[in-house]
């Protein structure tokens, strides 16, 4: 299989990932009932921690590998500052979307380095979709539900989420064609997204994670940080 085609298979392949979890969600029984709506806030705090793990793991250690520290810190606050932004923004309009603009930050930039990074290194790429494609998965279960929470119709949304994953390989050709050599270029968007995801898990997220009188849900952060811990470890 060429690298083109590998690079389009592989990034839409992850985020397929984003509509399958969306689909999960879909079909997962009424929320009424005590065990379901606890796995529902397990799963959140696990795309908490999945994204937690984003960032301390593969968008945070690329910019910082790119780019000096005195400008990878004015980026990284800049990315928590124009989310504020738009998170402010969006919820005054239409209601909350954190969860699904996380998504979004954490999916695109890894894309990109997916696709600059596949002609060098094809085993680092595939392990990078693997990884990538796990983020999704929870990720796009709760982007499901919060987009839900908004009055959305059920296949409205699950076209849509399945329509975000053909952005994958979009993502990954440009970052092939036009970042295979602008390691900068990469290190800000990476640098930027993780500050807009640690300001989005803090401000909306986290605080879904919990419920009264239950104490497990907050172990999903900790399994989601795992998932990253060995996604950096298998891409090391």
């Amino acid at each position: 299989m060429g690298k083109l085609l590998s690079i389009v298979v592989y990034c839409w392949s992850a985020g397929l990932a984003i509509a399958v979890g969306a689909a999960v969600a879909r079909f997962l029984p009424s929320a009424r009932r005590e065990a379901v709506r606890e796995a529902i806030h397990t799963a959140i705090a696990f795309g908490g921690g999945v994204l937690v793990a984003a960032v301390a793991f593969a968008l945070v250690p690329t910019g910082l590998q790119a780019l000096p520290l005195w400008l990878a810190v004015p980026l990284f606050f800049a990315g928590s500052l124009l989310f504020m932004w738009i998170d402010a923004t969006l919820s005054r309009r239409v209601g909350s979307r954190a969860q699904f603009m996380a998504m979004l930050l954490d999916f695109l930039p890894e894309a990109v380095t997916l696709g600059a990074v596949f002609p060098h290194d094809p085993r680092l790429g595939a392990l990078l979709a693997v990884f990538i494609g796990a983020q999704n998965l929870p990720e796009g279960f709760n982007a499901y539900r919060e987009l839900m929470a908004s009055e959305e119709s059920p296949n409205r949304v699950l076209t849509m989420m399945l329509a975000l994953s053909l952005l994958g390989p979009v993502a990954g050709l440009l970052g092939y064609y036009f970042l295979q050599s602008a390691r900068e270029a990469v290190g800000a968007l990476t640098l930027v997204a993780g500050g807009g995801i640690l300001y989005l898990v803090f401000q909306d997220i986290a605080p879904l994670v919990r419920m009264k009188r239950h104490w497990t849900p907050a172990l999903g952060a900790t399994l989601g940080f795992i998932v990253g811990m060995v996604g950096e470890k298998l891409l090391g």
